[in-house]
């Protein structure tokens, strides 16, 4: 059984998709179509930089997006693969989740584009900037991260953030919230023995109370947007859990902007239900690394270039 798997920001390099659009015009065409949506040259910029206008939040989404579908619709056009017959079920990790639902056909490339370019825009409006900060806790578990969390907010002040923002498997946890709470969080960690705890360079505290402001933004663009069923099994960051009803993905996706990314948990359940391949679309290997420490019994495998399509195999 096999699932298709979608990676969050981070992921993205100048020269993404680059090779697959010269190569291919399944490629292109998406690329274009992810273009006109959003009235930007965003290929351009994907192919050549500069490297900190990719990194923005507002064009890293959409483009991560754009990369994985192109190499999606690339492996449906050269290698025979249909999404009903071939894949058990799809999932992403954050913004890889508008990925996923564009792949199951729940949302359209150029919707998925625009909400991803609404969001991007709207997690980083919401804080300050400098106000907020994510961490990551490296040999840890979920349990104690959150304990950690806790107890650097109760030690900042009454009111201060520290969440789980990501629960990535593999012993590694992010931390998100106000920067005084984080950092504490860091000397916190220290103390319970955990392996290694840092700072992370990142733009927002995404995945935490303080994105509320977004949440709201995109519950508002999600009410105006079309939401199909998907076509194939999609599993929630937010609950770790398959989701059909589009009315449910719609609550799903506004929880996620606040809410923990449940990535250990979700491949868990992807594999405890039978799946024993799993194929990264798009950008980077970091979901691949994960799944082989998540899942060790299963295969993983990145898929974003040329030689990456030739290598596939039904």
């Amino acid at each position: 059984m096999r699932a298709l798997i979608f990676p969050g920001q981070g992921s993205q390099a100048v020269g993404m998709a680059r090779d697959l659009a010269e190569a291919f015009p399944q490629a292109r065409a998406v690329l274009d179509e992810v273009d006109a949506a959003l009235g930007q040259n965003l290929s351009r910029l994907m192919f050549e930089g500069p490297v900190e206008a990719l990194t923005l939040t507002a064009n890293a989404q959409p483009a991560l997006m754009a990369a994985s579908l192109a190499v999606l619709r690339v492996l449906e056009a050269e290698r025979g693969l249909d999404l009903e017959r071939d894949v058990t079920c799809v999932a992403g990790h954050s913004l890889g989740e508008y990925a996923a639902l564009a792949a199951a056909g729940s949302l359209t490339v150029a919707d998925a584009a625009r909400l991803l370019r609404l969001r991007g825009e709207a997690m980083q409006a919401a804080v300050a900037p400098g106000a907020g900060a994510m961490a990551a806790l490296i040999g840890t578990d979920l349990d104690t991260a959150r304990s950690v969390a806790e107890e650097a907010a109760s030690a900042t002040s009454s009111e201060a953030v520290c969440d789980v923002a990501n629960d990535n498997g593999g012993g590694q946890v992010v931390l998100s919230g106000d920067r005084a709470a984080v950092e504490r969080a860091i000397g916190v960690a220290t103390g319970r023995g955990i392996k290694r705890a840092v700072m992370l360079n990142v733009s927002a505290p995404f995945h935490c109370r303080l994105m509320a402001p977004a949440a709201e933004a995109m519950a508002r663009a999600l009410a105006a947007v079309t939401l199909r069923a998907p076509r194939v099994t999609l599993y929630a960051n937010v609950t770790a859990a398959p989701v059909s009803d589009p009315e449910a993905i719609r609550r799903a996706l506004v929880e996620q902007v606040t809410g923990t990314v449940r990535w250990r948990a979700c491949v868990a359940a992807m594999a405890e239900s039978g799946v024993d391949r799993f194929h990264e679309l798009g950008a980077g290997k970091v979901l691949t690394g994960l799944v082989k420490r998540i899942a060790p019994q299963a295969s993983a495998t990145a898929i974003g270039t040329p030689a990456d399509v030739a290598a596939f195999a039904l």
